[in-house]
């Protein structure tokens, strides 16, 4: 695999778990990138950066620089995707890779001209245990795939100021938590959907507290997703079959899935699946990204994160819910 040189924009929980990846998959990170000093630099020493920038356009325009990883708060990554782009480098960026669909569709055009790999930053396109779950559907042992239902909920103490509630930051339970569940969700189904139906409670500060959404493809396939900010949910995903189905726990970083087949009305037999290590869930990132680079194409992965974008999307508008800047 060729070695290539990341920059990491933002340092906070993130990436700070992405840099301790980076040093294991590459053995370093060639530069980091935040507006303060301190935070900079105590990412660096922590870490063992070699190059630090307060102003991350510095950084995305070193042509020693490969790789840009965005860490940063939704609002920012548009214009930070587009830069790192137009600068010829390749991006991995955390979700919601965009706010919006059409900021997507600009950013993927964009990274299809360039000959750049974009990708997002969804753990769960990497996780080993997926393909084995994939092999098993593929095989027909679940028989014809007919829904799927997926929750996530966490409970975030209020704070106004905070991006999770900051509807200025792009705040609210779709683009935090409801991105991996729309990811899960679209995996599963055999092409996109063509209906979203949605209903939203929302929060003090406009953001969306909590959701219901169901999905239906041309071909009548359904999703089911509940998303809750201030109540906390298993992270769990059901893929079911006319012969049984898969229960997929803490599906963001799985190493393990559950399967019943359901024989007849009465009978159940049961098998466990098991693949990875959830500690290395962004090593499994990063491997693949180079890889996908090295092969000059991904894997599909900007395809589902693109119809998430537009499901996204259309849960908003069925909302009537914009951000101010949009």
């Amino acid at each position: 695999m060729t070695k290539y040189n990341w920059g990491i924009i933002g340092t906070g929980w993130i990436a700070h778990e992405m840099a301790d990846a980076l040093n294991a998959v590459n053995g370093e990170i060639y530069a980091a990138a935040n507006p303060s000093e301190a935070d900079l630099a105590k990412f660096a020493q922590e870490k063992g950066v070699k190059h630090t920038y307060t102003d991350p356009e510095a950084m995305i325009n070193d042509p020693q620089v490969d790789v840009i990883y965005i860490a940063t708060p939704h609002t920012f990554h548009y214009q930070y995707i587009k830069d790192a782009l137009n600068a010829g480098k390749h991006v991995l960026c955390e979700k919601a890779i965009t706010v919006n669909a059409a900021q997507f569709d600009e950013v993927a055009s964009l990274a299809k001209a360039k000959n750049l790999i974009l990708m997002e930053g969804f753990t769960l396109y990497h996780m080993p245990i997926y393909q084995k779950v994939q092999d098993l559907i593929k095989s027909g042992k679940l028989g014809d795939i007919h829904m799927v239902q997926v929750n996530f909920g966490s409970l975030k103490d209020f704070d106004p100021k905070n991006r999770f509630f900051s509807k200025d930051l792009a705040g609210g339970a779709l683009l935090d938590i409801g991105g991996y569940a729309t990811a899960f969700a679209r995996m599963f189904l055999s092409e996109t959907p063509n209906t979203v139906l949605t209903s939203v409670k929302f929060f003090e500060t406009g953001v969306d507290e909590q959701s219901g959404i169901i999905l239906k493809t041309p071909h009548e396939q359904m999703a089911v997703m509940a998303l809750s900010l201030r109540a906390k949910q298993p992270k769990r995903g059901v893929v079911s079959g006319t012969k049984g189905y898969v229960e997929i726990n803490t599906y963001p970083r799985a190493t393990e899935a559950d399967v019943t087949y359901t024989l007849d009305a009465h009978t159940e037999k049961h098998e466990h699946l098991s693949a990875g290590k959830s500690e290395e869930a962004l090593q499994y990132e990063i491997s693949d990204f180079q890889k996908a680079i090295d092969e000059g194409h991904d894997h599909g992965e900007l395809a589902v994160s693109r119809d998430v974008a537009h499901i996204l999307n259309s849960v908003r508008t069925n909302w009537g819910m914009k951000y101010p800047f949009e």
